[in-house]
C-alpha cells in the first residue's frame, strides 16, 4: 500500500524534551502546537504554510531517537503487507494506528492522518533551508534486506547514491525523502537521523550553532551536527526546493 505522506517524530528523552522542542522549532521556524496525549507527551511543529510533517514526543524511558509515521489509507491492511515483507507488528492502537518494526528493527507507525500540501523552504538571512530527509542508518549485514523492504513498503524507485548510500525517489508533494546508509558496523539495530537541505551550508551551520548545536564534522557535501540534546543530524548542500545536489 503506497504511502501518501511521511512524517518524522522526534522522540525525545524526558530530560531532553524542553530544549529539544525549542531548538527544532527555532531551526525550522515552525510553531509548537498545544500538547496532547494522556500525559501531554505529544506536540506538532506547525509550518506557516502547508501541512505538518514534524512532530515531537516525550519518552517515558530510553534515549532520544527518530521514528517515522507512514500515512496510508488503511493502516491495518498496510501492516499485514509489511509483515509479509518481513516486518513484525509491535502494537495495534485503539486509536487506529499500528506500530511496526522493519526487518532491521527500525520502529515506525502506520497512520491514516490526512495531509497533502508540502511546506516550502524557510528563508533566513543568507539563504533558505528545509528538513526534507530521513536517513536510515543500517548495519552492513542487513543493508540489502532493509533496502528491499523499504522499496517494497513505499513502492518508490530505489537508486544508487554512492558507495554506501541508496535513496528512494519520493513522489511529488511528499515532504520527506528516504536515504539509506550502509554503516561500517556489521550488526545492530537500524536507527535514523534527520537531514536538512540548505542553499548555503556554512551559513546554515553557523545559524544552528547560534541556536545551541555543535559541529561534529564537515564533509564534501554535508556537515554533521549534534543538537542540544546530543542527537546527530546533517545539513547538506542539496537544493531545498528539489532535494537534489545542485
Amino acid at each position: 500500500m503506497t504511502p501518501f505522506w511521511v512524517s518524522a517524530f522526534l522522540d525525545l528523552a524526558d530530560d531532553d524534551f524542553a530544549r529539544g522542542v525549542v531548538f527544532w522549532a527555532e531551526v525550522t521556524g515552525y510553531r509548537v502546537s498545544s500538547p496532547r496525549g494522556d500525559s501531554e507527551e505529544f506536540a506538532t511543529l506547525v509550518p506557516p504554510q502547508g501541512d505538518d510533517f514534524l512532530r515531537v514526543q516525550k519518552l517515558a524511558v530510553g534515549p532520544s531517537r527518530i521514528h517515522l509515521d507512514v500515512h496510508v489509507d488503511d493502516p491495518q491492511v498496510a501492516a499485514e503487507e509489511a509483515v509479509a515483507l518481513g516486518a513484525r507488528v509491535v502494537h495495534r492502537s485503539r486509536h487506529g494506528y499500528v506500530v511496526v518494526a522493519s526487518p532491521g528493527g527500525f520502529v515506525y507507525c502506520l497512520v491514516a492522518h490526512p495531509a497533502g500540501v508540502r511546506p516550502p523552504p524557510a528563508g533566513w538571512p543568507g539563504g533558505s533551508s528545509l528538513v526534507d530527509q530521513v536517513c536510515l542508518d543500517i548495519p552492513a549485514a542487513g543493508f540489502d534486506e532493509e533496502c528491499a523492504f523499504w522499496q517494497a513498503v513505499t513502492g518508490w524507485e530505489l537508486q544508487e547514491a554512492g558507495p554506501e548510500f541508496r535513496r528512494l525517489v519520493r513522489p511529488a508533494g511528499i515532504p520527506l525523502r528516504l536515504l539509506l546508509q550502509r554503516l561500517d558496523d556489521p550488526a545492530g539495530q537500524v536507527s535514523a537521523h534527520l537531514d536538512l537541505a540548505s542553499s548555503d551550508r556554512a551559513a546554515e551551520a553557523a545559524r544552528h550553532e547560534r541556536l545551541g548545536a555543535r559541529v561534529l564534522s564537515v564533509n564534501e557535501h554535508w556537515t554533521v551536527l549534534a543538537d542540544p540534546a546530543g542527537s546527530a543530524y546533517c545539513i547538506t548542500d542539496r537544493d531545498p526546493e528539489t532535494g537534489l545536489l545542485p
